[in-house]
Protein backbone atom coordinates (compact mmCIF):
# COMPACT_ATOMS: atom_id res chain seq x y z
CA UNK A 1 0.00 0.00 0.00
CA UNK A 2 2.65 2.46 0.56
CA UNK A 3 4.26 1.57 -3.10
CA UNK A 4 1.16 2.31 -4.18
CA UNK A 5 0.61 5.00 -2.44
CA UNK A 6 3.70 6.82 -3.47
CA UNK A 7 3.61 6.02 -7.14
CA UNK A 8 -0.21 7.35 -7.49
CA UNK A 9 1.02 10.92 -5.48
CA UNK A 10 4.27 11.42 -7.24
CA UNK A 11 2.81 10.09 -10.33
CA UNK A 12 0.25 12.66 -10.47
CA UNK A 13 2.78 15.09 -9.94
CA UNK A 14 4.86 14.57 -12.87
CA UNK A 15 1.95 14.73 -14.92
CA UNK A 16 2.13 18.12 -13.80
CA UNK A 17 -1.18 17.78 -12.04
CA UNK A 18 -1.95 20.37 -9.66
CA UNK A 19 -0.84 19.34 -6.22
CA UNK A 20 -4.27 19.90 -4.55
CA UNK A 21 -5.91 17.85 -7.00
CA UNK A 22 -3.09 15.42 -6.85
CA UNK A 23 -3.75 14.68 -3.79
CA UNK A 24 -7.59 14.02 -4.13
CA UNK A 25 -6.71 11.74 -6.85
CA UNK A 26 -4.13 9.75 -4.73
CA UNK A 27 -7.26 9.33 -1.84
CA UNK A 28 -9.70 8.21 -4.73
CA UNK A 29 -6.59 5.64 -5.44
CA UNK A 30 -6.16 4.56 -1.71
CA UNK A 31 -10.47 4.20 -0.83
CA UNK A 32 -10.19 1.93 -4.39
CA UNK A 33 -7.58 -0.25 -2.75
CA UNK A 34 -9.30 -0.69 -0.01
CA UNK A 35 -13.19 -0.59 -0.52
CA UNK A 36 -13.38 -0.90 -4.45
CA UNK A 37 -15.40 2.00 -4.43
CA UNK A 38 -15.07 5.56 -3.97
CA UNK A 39 -17.42 7.23 -1.45
CA UNK A 40 -17.62 10.78 -2.41
CA UNK A 41 -19.16 11.98 0.56
CA UNK A 42 -16.04 10.69 2.94
CA UNK A 43 -13.76 12.72 0.36
CA UNK A 44 -16.34 15.98 1.03
CA UNK A 45 -16.13 15.68 4.60
CA UNK A 46 -12.94 15.17 5.01
CA UNK A 47 -11.62 18.22 2.81
CA UNK A 48 -14.12 20.48 4.71
CA UNK A 49 -13.00 19.18 7.80
CA UNK A 50 -9.44 20.40 6.70
CA UNK A 51 -10.22 24.02 6.88
CA UNK A 52 -12.61 24.55 9.07
CA UNK A 53 -10.22 25.03 11.98
CA UNK A 54 -9.94 28.44 13.44
CA UNK A 55 -5.90 28.69 13.71
CA UNK A 56 -5.90 28.17 10.27
CA UNK A 57 -7.71 31.73 10.31
CA UNK A 58 -4.38 33.07 10.59
CA UNK A 59 -3.46 32.23 7.10
CA UNK A 60 -5.56 34.58 5.05
CA UNK A 61 -4.61 37.47 7.77
CA UNK A 62 -0.80 37.56 7.66
CA UNK A 63 -0.64 36.67 3.69
CA UNK A 64 -3.09 40.04 3.52
CA UNK A 65 -0.93 41.61 6.38
CA UNK A 66 1.80 41.20 3.81
CA UNK A 67 0.64 42.76 0.68
CA UNK A 68 -0.58 45.62 2.35
CA UNK A 69 3.05 45.85 3.51
CA UNK A 70 4.47 45.49 -0.01
CA UNK A 71 1.81 48.06 -0.77
CA UNK A 72 2.04 50.32 2.28
CA UNK A 73 5.60 51.26 1.85
CA UNK A 74 6.22 49.31 5.13
CA UNK A 75 9.04 46.90 3.26
CA UNK A 76 10.96 49.76 1.16
CA UNK A 77 11.47 51.16 4.79
CA UNK A 78 12.95 47.94 6.29
CA UNK A 79 15.54 48.21 3.58
CA UNK A 80 16.45 51.18 4.10
CA UNK A 81 16.84 50.92 7.45
CA UNK A 82 19.19 47.75 6.81
CA UNK A 83 21.18 49.77 4.07
CA UNK A 84 21.60 52.37 7.03
CA UNK A 85 23.18 49.41 8.92
CA UNK A 86 25.19 47.55 7.15
CA UNK A 87 25.22 49.21 3.14
CA UNK A 88 28.76 50.38 3.74
CA UNK A 89 30.15 46.83 4.03
CA UNK A 90 32.15 45.40 0.86
CA UNK A 91 29.06 43.77 -1.12
CA UNK A 92 26.88 45.34 1.02
CA UNK A 93 23.61 45.73 -1.02
CA UNK A 94 23.85 41.37 -0.34
CA UNK A 95 23.83 41.53 3.63
CA UNK A 96 20.98 44.15 3.44
CA UNK A 97 19.06 41.72 1.43
CA UNK A 98 20.04 39.32 4.31
CA UNK A 99 18.86 41.82 7.46
CA UNK A 100 15.83 42.95 5.60
CA UNK A 101 14.33 39.47 5.10
CA UNK A 102 15.23 38.71 8.73
CA UNK A 103 13.52 41.71 9.44
CA UNK A 104 10.63 41.26 7.36
CA UNK A 105 10.22 37.47 8.28
CA UNK A 106 9.05 39.10 11.60
CA UNK A 107 5.92 40.04 10.11
CA UNK A 108 4.68 38.18 7.27
CA UNK A 109 5.62 34.50 7.83
CA UNK A 110 5.44 33.57 3.94
CA UNK A 111 8.80 33.04 2.36
CA UNK A 112 6.80 34.07 -0.59
CA UNK A 113 6.19 37.05 0.00
CA UNK A 114 9.43 38.38 2.08
CA UNK A 115 11.14 37.28 -1.29
CA UNK A 116 8.56 39.54 -3.67
CA UNK A 117 9.28 42.28 -1.26
CA UNK A 118 13.12 42.82 -0.58
CA UNK A 119 13.22 41.25 -4.09
CA UNK A 120 11.57 43.35 -5.64
CA UNK A 121 13.03 46.55 -4.24
CA UNK A 122 16.49 45.24 -3.96
CA UNK A 123 16.89 42.62 -6.79
CA UNK A 124 17.33 46.13 -9.80
CA UNK A 125 19.40 48.22 -7.49
CA UNK A 126 21.69 45.22 -7.60
CA UNK A 127 21.53 44.74 -11.13
CA UNK A 128 22.30 48.92 -11.65
CA UNK A 129 25.36 48.46 -9.45
CA UNK A 130 27.17 45.56 -11.19
CA UNK A 131 26.59 42.41 -8.91
CA UNK A 132 26.21 39.00 -10.34
CA UNK A 133 22.80 38.51 -11.06
CA UNK A 134 22.36 34.78 -10.95
CA UNK A 135 24.26 35.02 -7.20
CA UNK A 136 22.07 37.90 -5.98
CA UNK A 137 18.73 36.31 -7.07
CA UNK A 138 20.04 33.41 -5.08
CA UNK A 139 21.18 35.04 -2.19
CA UNK A 140 17.89 37.16 -1.90
CA UNK A 141 15.83 33.71 -2.67
CA UNK A 142 17.69 32.07 -0.10
CA UNK A 143 16.73 34.78 2.58
CA UNK A 144 13.91 34.70 1.39
CA UNK A 145 13.38 31.22 3.06
CA UNK A 146 13.54 32.32 6.27
CA UNK A 147 10.05 34.09 6.25
CA UNK A 148 9.04 30.96 7.45
CA UNK A 149 10.97 30.16 10.13
CA UNK A 150 11.40 33.72 12.31
CA UNK A 151 8.14 34.02 13.95
CA UNK A 152 5.33 34.29 12.91
CA UNK A 153 5.45 31.33 10.36
CA UNK A 154 2.13 29.83 8.56
CA UNK A 155 4.04 26.69 7.86
CA UNK A 156 4.38 26.55 12.13
CA UNK A 157 0.37 27.67 12.19
CA UNK A 158 -0.28 24.59 9.92
CA UNK A 159 2.03 21.75 11.70
CA UNK A 160 0.28 23.01 15.08
CA UNK A 161 -2.51 22.63 13.86
CA UNK A 162 -2.35 19.09 12.48
CA UNK A 163 -0.03 18.08 15.45
CA UNK A 164 -1.95 19.56 18.34
CA UNK A 165 1.29 21.41 19.29
CA UNK A 166 1.59 24.98 20.78
CA UNK A 167 1.92 27.17 17.75
CA UNK A 168 3.53 30.17 20.27
CA UNK A 169 6.15 27.74 21.34
CA UNK A 170 6.90 26.66 17.86
CA UNK A 171 7.24 30.29 16.90
CA UNK A 172 9.19 30.51 19.61
CA UNK A 173 11.40 27.84 18.52
CA UNK A 174 12.25 29.25 15.12
CA UNK A 175 13.88 32.47 16.46
CA UNK A 176 17.23 30.83 16.87
CA UNK A 177 17.65 28.80 13.51
CA UNK A 178 16.20 31.44 11.83
CA UNK A 179 19.14 33.74 12.99
CA UNK A 180 21.69 31.10 11.87
CA UNK A 181 20.65 30.68 8.91
CA UNK A 182 20.77 34.38 8.36
CA UNK A 183 24.20 34.57 9.43
CA UNK A 184 25.18 31.64 7.45
CA UNK A 185 23.90 33.18 4.01
CA UNK A 186 25.84 36.06 5.09
CA UNK A 187 29.66 34.28 5.69
CA UNK A 188 28.97 32.74 2.24
CA UNK A 189 27.93 35.79 0.67
CA UNK A 190 31.23 37.48 2.32
CA UNK A 191 33.55 35.34 0.26
CA UNK A 192 31.63 35.64 -2.86
CA UNK A 193 31.56 39.63 -2.58
CA UNK A 194 35.37 39.48 -1.87
CA UNK A 195 36.14 36.91 -4.54
CA UNK A 196 34.09 39.74 -7.03
CA UNK A 197 35.89 42.27 -5.57
CA UNK A 198 32.47 44.44 -5.12
CA UNK A 199 32.94 47.58 -3.39
CA UNK A 200 30.89 49.28 -0.79
CA UNK A 201 28.23 50.63 -1.85
CA UNK A 202 27.82 53.45 0.46
CA UNK A 203 29.74 55.49 2.84
CA UNK A 204 29.55 54.59 6.75
CA UNK A 205 26.56 56.00 7.74
CA UNK A 206 26.82 58.28 10.73
CA UNK A 207 25.08 57.56 14.25
CA UNK A 208 22.84 60.14 13.33
CA UNK A 209 21.79 58.82 9.72
CA UNK A 210 21.58 55.31 11.38
CA UNK A 211 18.90 56.80 13.78
CA UNK A 212 17.01 59.53 11.12
CA UNK A 213 16.97 55.88 8.79
CA UNK A 214 15.62 53.92 12.57
CA UNK A 215 12.75 57.10 13.12
CA UNK A 216 11.65 56.54 9.87
CA UNK A 217 11.08 52.69 9.71
CA UNK A 218 9.85 52.92 13.59
CA UNK A 219 6.19 52.15 12.71
CA UNK A 220 7.40 49.07 10.18
CA UNK A 221 10.27 47.91 12.96
CA UNK A 222 7.32 48.08 15.94
CA UNK A 223 5.54 45.61 13.63
CA UNK A 224 7.35 42.68 14.92
CA UNK A 225 7.10 43.83 18.59
CA UNK A 226 3.49 44.26 18.61
CA UNK A 227 2.79 40.56 17.10
CA UNK A 228 5.15 38.78 19.20
CA UNK A 229 5.15 40.40 22.18
CA UNK A 230 1.29 39.90 22.19
CA UNK A 231 1.47 36.58 21.77
CA UNK A 232 4.00 35.90 24.12
CA UNK A 233 2.68 37.28 26.94
CA UNK A 234 -1.15 35.91 25.88
CA UNK A 235 -3.23 39.29 25.20
CA UNK A 236 -4.02 37.57 22.02
CA UNK A 237 -3.80 34.47 20.19
CA UNK A 238 -1.60 33.51 16.55
CA UNK A 239 -4.83 34.20 15.28
CA UNK A 240 -5.59 37.02 16.41
CA UNK A 241 -2.18 38.51 16.38
CA UNK A 242 -2.77 38.37 12.39
CA UNK A 243 -5.79 40.20 12.54
CA UNK A 244 -3.71 43.03 14.38
CA UNK A 245 -1.23 43.01 11.86
CA UNK A 246 -3.40 43.35 9.18
CA UNK A 247 -5.42 47.02 10.77
CA UNK A 248 -1.51 48.07 12.14
CA UNK A 249 -0.01 47.76 8.76
CA UNK A 250 -3.10 48.99 6.62
CA UNK A 251 -2.81 51.88 9.47
CA UNK A 252 0.32 52.84 9.03
CA UNK A 253 0.41 52.37 5.01
CA UNK A 254 -2.89 54.42 5.06
CA UNK A 255 -2.49 57.37 7.44
CA UNK A 256 1.31 57.14 8.68
CA UNK A 257 3.55 56.40 5.46
CA UNK A 258 0.52 57.56 3.03
CA UNK A 259 1.92 55.02 0.18
CA UNK A 260 -1.42 53.60 0.20
CA UNK A 261 -4.50 54.29 -0.68
CA UNK A 262 -8.79 53.15 -0.89
CA UNK A 263 -8.30 52.43 -4.97
CA UNK A 264 -4.96 49.99 -4.03
CA UNK A 265 -7.67 47.75 -1.87
CA UNK A 266 -8.98 45.67 -4.26
CA UNK A 267 -5.90 44.28 -5.69
CA UNK A 268 -4.26 43.74 -2.74
CA UNK A 269 -7.30 41.72 -1.39
CA UNK A 270 -7.66 40.02 -4.98
CA UNK A 271 -4.00 38.68 -4.30
CA UNK A 272 -3.82 38.17 -1.08
CA UNK A 273 -7.15 35.68 -1.67
CA UNK A 274 -5.65 33.89 -4.51
CA UNK A 275 -2.65 33.02 -2.49
CA UNK A 276 -5.27 32.10 0.39
CA UNK A 277 -7.37 30.06 -1.43
CA UNK A 278 -4.16 27.86 -3.34
CA UNK A 279 -2.81 27.08 0.32
CA UNK A 280 -6.54 26.30 2.20
CA UNK A 281 -7.48 24.05 -0.96
CA UNK A 282 -4.17 21.77 -0.30
CA UNK A 283 -5.35 21.94 3.78
CA UNK A 284 -8.57 19.93 2.63
CA UNK A 285 -7.00 17.99 -0.04
CA UNK A 286 -3.94 16.65 2.40
CA UNK A 287 -6.86 16.20 5.24
CA UNK A 288 -8.74 14.04 2.82
CA UNK A 289 -5.42 11.94 2.02
CA UNK A 290 -4.34 11.78 5.31
CA UNK A 291 -7.94 10.34 6.45
CA UNK A 292 -7.07 7.55 3.49
CA UNK A 293 -3.21 7.11 4.65
CA UNK A 294 -4.09 6.28 7.95
CA UNK A 295 -6.99 3.80 7.21
CA UNK A 296 -4.49 2.30 4.97
CA UNK A 297 -1.88 1.81 7.72
CA UNK A 298 0.76 3.65 6.07
CA UNK A 299 2.26 5.18 8.94
CA UNK A 300 2.69 2.07 10.83
CA UNK A 301 4.65 0.80 7.67
CA UNK A 302 6.93 4.17 7.52
CA UNK A 303 7.68 4.05 11.06
CA UNK A 304 8.79 -0.02 10.76
CA UNK A 305 10.82 1.05 7.64
CA UNK A 306 12.22 3.88 9.81
CA UNK A 307 12.84 1.69 13.25
CA UNK A 308 14.91 -0.76 10.84
CA UNK A 309 16.67 1.70 9.84
CA UNK A 310 17.67 3.88 13.13
CA UNK A 311 17.38 0.69 15.29
CA UNK A 312 16.60 2.73 18.80
CA UNK A 313 18.63 5.87 18.19
CA UNK A 314 16.57 8.64 18.34
CA UNK A 315 18.99 11.03 16.39
CA UNK A 316 19.65 8.07 13.88
CA UNK A 317 15.61 8.47 13.00
CA UNK A 318 16.03 12.18 12.70
CA UNK A 319 19.06 11.36 10.23
CA UNK A 320 16.61 9.46 7.93
CA UNK A 321 13.72 12.19 8.67
CA UNK A 322 15.78 14.90 7.30
CA UNK A 323 17.42 12.96 3.97
CA UNK A 324 13.61 11.84 3.28
CA UNK A 325 12.32 15.60 3.99
CA UNK A 326 15.13 17.07 2.13
CA UNK A 327 14.54 14.40 -1.26
CA UNK A 328 10.42 15.17 -0.79
CA UNK A 329 11.10 19.01 -0.60
CA UNK A 330 12.94 18.39 -3.76
CA UNK A 331 10.03 17.64 -5.70
CA UNK A 332 7.05 18.96 -3.19
CA UNK A 333 6.00 22.42 -2.27
CA UNK A 334 6.27 23.18 1.54
CA UNK A 335 2.57 23.12 2.22
CA UNK A 336 1.06 19.80 1.09
CA UNK A 337 4.87 18.21 1.75
CA UNK A 338 4.07 19.51 5.55
CA UNK A 339 0.55 18.46 6.05
CA UNK A 340 0.89 14.71 4.10
CA UNK A 341 4.05 13.80 6.41
CA UNK A 342 3.40 15.98 9.72
CA UNK A 343 0.67 13.02 11.07
CA UNK A 344 2.91 10.60 9.79
CA UNK A 345 6.29 11.33 10.92
CA UNK A 346 5.04 13.57 14.30
CA UNK A 347 3.79 10.13 15.73
CA UNK A 348 6.87 8.37 15.10
CA UNK A 349 9.37 11.26 16.43
CA UNK A 350 7.20 10.97 19.96
CA UNK A 351 7.55 7.33 19.95
CA UNK A 352 11.54 7.73 20.01
CA UNK A 353 10.74 10.64 22.62
CA UNK A 354 11.43 13.59 21.17
CA UNK A 355 9.98 17.24 21.74
CA UNK A 356 7.06 18.02 19.55
CA UNK A 357 8.56 21.61 19.20
CA UNK A 358 11.82 20.60 18.38
CA UNK A 359 10.45 18.19 16.39
CA UNK A 360 8.28 20.87 14.28
CA UNK A 361 10.82 23.46 13.73
CA UNK A 362 13.34 20.68 12.56
CA UNK A 363 10.76 19.73 10.12
CA UNK A 364 9.95 23.26 8.79
CA UNK A 365 13.06 24.79 8.21
CA UNK A 366 13.64 20.97 6.46
CA UNK A 367 11.34 21.91 4.36
CA UNK A 368 11.76 25.46 3.76
CA UNK A 369 15.27 24.61 2.10
CA UNK A 370 12.84 22.75 -0.58
CA UNK A 371 11.71 26.09 -1.54
CA UNK A 372 14.70 26.88 -3.10
CA UNK A 373 15.93 23.49 -4.78
CA UNK A 374 14.78 22.72 -8.28
CA UNK A 375 12.81 22.06 -9.96
CA UNK A 376 9.97 22.57 -7.76
CA UNK A 377 11.26 25.35 -5.37
CA UNK A 378 8.32 27.99 -5.25
CA UNK A 379 10.92 31.20 -4.46
CA UNK A 380 13.10 29.70 -6.64
CA UNK A 381 10.39 30.93 -9.34
CA UNK A 382 9.83 33.82 -7.90
CA UNK A 383 13.45 34.79 -7.60
CA UNK A 384 13.41 34.11 -11.61
CA UNK A 385 10.71 35.90 -11.93
CA UNK A 386 11.97 38.96 -10.37
CA UNK A 387 15.45 38.74 -12.29
CA UNK A 388 14.41 37.88 -15.71
CA UNK A 389 16.76 35.14 -15.48
CA UNK A 390 16.36 31.15 -16.12
CA UNK A 391 16.44 28.41 -13.47
CA UNK A 392 19.39 26.90 -14.99
CA UNK A 393 21.13 30.42 -14.69
CA UNK A 394 20.42 30.43 -11.13
CA UNK A 395 20.92 26.46 -9.99
CA UNK A 396 24.49 26.69 -9.61
CA UNK A 397 25.09 29.79 -7.21
CA UNK A 398 22.72 28.65 -5.04
CA UNK A 399 24.37 25.47 -4.06
CA UNK A 400 26.65 26.98 -1.37
CA UNK A 401 23.63 29.13 -0.01
CA UNK A 402 21.80 25.28 0.05
CA UNK A 403 24.52 23.62 1.42
CA UNK A 404 24.91 26.40 4.38
CA UNK A 405 21.03 25.79 5.03
CA UNK A 406 21.63 22.37 5.37
CA UNK A 407 24.67 22.31 7.47
CA UNK A 408 22.17 24.58 10.04
CA UNK A 409 19.76 22.41 9.64
CA UNK A 410 21.65 19.08 10.82
CA UNK A 411 23.15 21.44 13.48
CA UNK A 412 19.69 22.40 15.10
CA UNK A 413 18.75 18.20 14.84
CA UNK A 414 22.25 17.60 16.88
CA UNK A 415 21.97 20.65 19.18
CA UNK A 416 17.98 20.61 19.91
CA UNK A 417 18.86 23.36 23.04
CA UNK A 418 19.16 25.66 19.95
CA UNK A 419 15.56 25.24 19.29
CA UNK A 420 14.29 24.39 22.62
CA UNK A 421 15.85 27.24 25.09
CA UNK A 422 13.74 30.05 24.31
CA UNK A 423 10.26 28.00 24.32
CA UNK A 424 11.34 26.82 27.64
CA UNK A 425 11.29 29.95 28.87
CA UNK A 426 7.70 30.10 28.82
CA UNK A 427 5.21 28.29 30.64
Amino acid sequence: MLGAFLASLFGFIFLNTPIAFSLLLTAVVLMLMQTGEVSTPVITQSLLRGIDNFPLMAIPFFMLAGEIMNVGGISKRIVLFAKALVGHVTGGLGYVGVVASMIFAGVSGSAVADTSAIGSILLPIMDKEGYDKPTSTALISAAGCIGPIIPPSIPMILFGVIGGVSIVKLFLGGIIPGILIGFGLMIIWYFHAKKRNYRADTIKSSLAEVSGAAREAFWALLLPIIILGGIITGIYTPTEAAVVAVVYAFVVGMFIYKEMSLKDLPEVLIQSAKSTSIVLFVCGAATAAGYLITTAQIPTMLSALISRLAGDSPMMAMFWINILLLLVGCVMDLTPALLILGPILLPIAVGYGLDPVYFGVVMCVNLCIGLITPPVGTVLYVGCGLSKISMGQITKPLLPFIAVMVVVLFIITYVPGLITFIPNLVR
